[in-house]
C-alpha cells in the first residue's frame, strides 16, 4: 500500500501568484477556496485524487482540461492520486445519463485503462503519479459492508440529482446499482485520504458524498476544484466522443490544428483559458479586442492551433500543420504529409473508394459526405455515389474539410 505523503514536508512551491492562477484559471466551483489556498499555502504534500472510469478507446482535449489543472498541482510539488475505477467502471456513473449504461466486464474496463495511462503520458508526469484502482477495495468487500456503507445516506440525498429527477419525469428507469454510485465515488476518497479532488463540475455532487464520508471517518474533508467544462467543436455541447464534436488526444498534428481552426469565435477565450497557459491578463486583452473587433478571430485560432500542437507533438509540427492549413484552404493545395493507401489498379465508385480511404468513420457518413458535395477527388467535387474513378494513377482524395488520403494503385 503507498504511504500517505500528505504529511511530508517537501520542496512545494507555495509562490502566491500560482497559487492564485491555479484557482482562478478555467475554474468554475471550489469547495471551499479559503480551504483550498491555506493548503496550497501550507507547504506539505497533498493528495490530489482524480478518478476516471475507463469507458472507451480515447480521451479528449475536454479531458485534457482537466488534466491539465492536475500538472499544475504536479509542478506545484502535490501528489497526483490517479484512481482508475476498475470496479465503478464496470457499470459507470449515471450523470447527465438518462438511460443505465451497459454493464462491462473487468477485461473491458481494464484494457481501456491501460489506453487511458498511455494518453496521458502526454500531459502528467506518468513516473510520478501514484495509480489505484477502486477495485482493491471493492472486489474484497463484503455484503455486509457494502450494506454499512450505503446505510450513511438515504434513497432521497441520491435521487435530488437533476439527471434522476428528468429520469422519473421521463418514465425512465433509474436501476439501483445507478443509485450507490455517488456513495461509491464518495468512499474512493476515504481509501485514498483525499486532501483535494480535481474534477469536471458534473462531478461535484457525486464528490460531496466523499467529504460526507470522510468526515465519518475522522478525516479533514477533501476540498474540490471543479474545472469549467469544454465546450465541443459544435459550440453547444459538452466535448465528447458520442456527439463526434471533439478533438482527440491521439488526432495527428494537422488534424488537431485543422479542427482548432474550425472552431465557432465564441470559444477562442474559453479554449486559451483552459487548455494553454497563457496569463490571464493576455487573455483578458484578447476577450476584449475580439469585441471590438479590433483582431480577426481566424489569427488568434491560428495562434491557439499552434499552441495546442507544440505541447501535444513539438513546435517544429506545429509550423507545419499552420503551413499545410494555409495552403490547403488558402490557395487549395493538399497538405504536404497525407497518408498514402495502397490497392490494387481497377475502377471504383466513388462511395468505395472513401470507405477504402478510411476517411469516414461509417459507410453512412460516407454516403452522407458524397451527397453534401463534401467529397473532392484530385481537387474536384463531386456528389455522385456511384461516380467510377479510375485508379490507373494516385489520387488525392479530400473528404469533408480537412481529411485527406493518397490513394495509390499497387504496381
Amino acid at each position: 500500500m503507498p504511504s500517505n505523503s500528505a504529511s511530508k514536508m517537501s520542496n512545494i512551491d507555495t509562490t502566491p501568484q500560482k497559487i492564485n492562477d491555479l484557482l482562478d484559471r478555467g475554474v468554475s466551483e471550489i469547495i471551499t477556496r479559503e480551504s483550498v489556498a491555506k493548503k496550497l499555502a501550507s507547504g506539505k504534500v497533498l493528495r490530489i485524487k482524480h478518478g476516471v472510469d475507463p469507458s472507451g478507446s480515447e480521451l479528449h482535449l475536454g479531458h485534457a482540461a482537466v488534466y491539465l489543472k492536475m500538472r499544475d498541482l504536479q509542478e506545484l510539488g502535490h501528489k497526483i492520486v490517479f484512481l482508475v475505477g476498475g470496479f465503478t467502471g464496470r457499470f459507470g456513473d449515471p450523470t447527465q445519463k438518462l438511460k443505465a449504461r451497459v454493464l462491462k466486464s473487468r477485461e473491458e474496463t481494464a484494457l481501456a485503462a491501460q489506453n487511458y495511462i498511455k494518453q496521458i503520458d502526454n500531459i502528467l508526469d506518468i513516473s510520478d503519479l501514484e495509480i489505484r484502482n477502486n477495485g482493491e477495495w471493492y472486489d474484497n468487500m463484503s455484503a455486509e459492508d457494502l450494506l454499512r456503507l450505503i446505510s450513511n445516506f438515504t434513497a432521497d440525498q441520491v435521487l435530488e440529482r437533476d439527471m434522476f429527477q428528468e429520469r422519473k419525469k421521463r418514465g425512465e428507469a433509474i436501476q439501483l446499482h445507478e443509485i450507490i454510485y455517488p456513495i461509491l465515488q464518495g468512499y474512493d476518497s476515504v481509501m485514498l485520504k483525499s486532501d483535494l479532488t480535481i474534477i469536471g463540475n458534473d462531478q461535484i455532487f457525486n464528490e460531496n458524498f466523499g467529504r460526507d464520508l470522510q468526515k465519518k471517518n475522522n478525516q479533514e474533508p477533501q476540498d474540490i476544484v471543479a474545472v469549467k467544462i469544454l465546450v465541443g467543436l459544435d459550440g453547444q455541447q459538452k466535448m465528447g466522443k458520442s456527439l463526434n464534436n471533439y478533438i482527440s488526444l491521439n488526432d495527428s498534428a494537422s488534424d488537431k490544428f485543422g479542427k482548432i481552426m474550425s472552431l465557432p469565435d465564441s470559444l477562442i477565450i474559453d479554449y486559451f483559458t483552459l487548455l494553454t497557459r497563457r496569463p490571464l491578463t493576455e487573455i483578458k486583452d484578447m476577450s476584449v479586442a475580439l469585441s471590438e473587433n479590433s483582431i480577426n478571430p481566424r489569427d488568434l485560432k491560428a495562434e491557439l492551433g499552434k499552441e495546442i500542437v507544440s505541447f501535444f507533438h513539438s513546435a517544429n509540427e506545429a509550423g507545419v500543420a499552420a503551413k499545410d492549413f494555409e495552403n490547403t484552404f488558402s490557395k487549395k493545395e493538399a497538405p504536404q504529409d497525407i497518408g498514402e493507401v495502397a490497392t490494387k489498379k481497377g475502377e471504383y465508385t466513388l462511395f468505395d473508394l472513401v470507405n477504402l480511404s478510411g476517411l469516414a468513420s461509417s459507410k453512412t457518413e460516407a454516403r452522407r459526405l458524397i451527397e453534401d458535395g463534401a467529397v473532392d477527388v484530385d481537387g474536384h467535387t463531386i456528389n455522385s455515389l456511384h461516380e467510377k474513378i479510375d485508379l490507373s494513377r494516385p489520387i488525392v482524395l479530400k473528404v469533408g474539410k480537412h481529411r485527406f488520403a493518397k490513394i495509390v494503385p499497387k504496381k
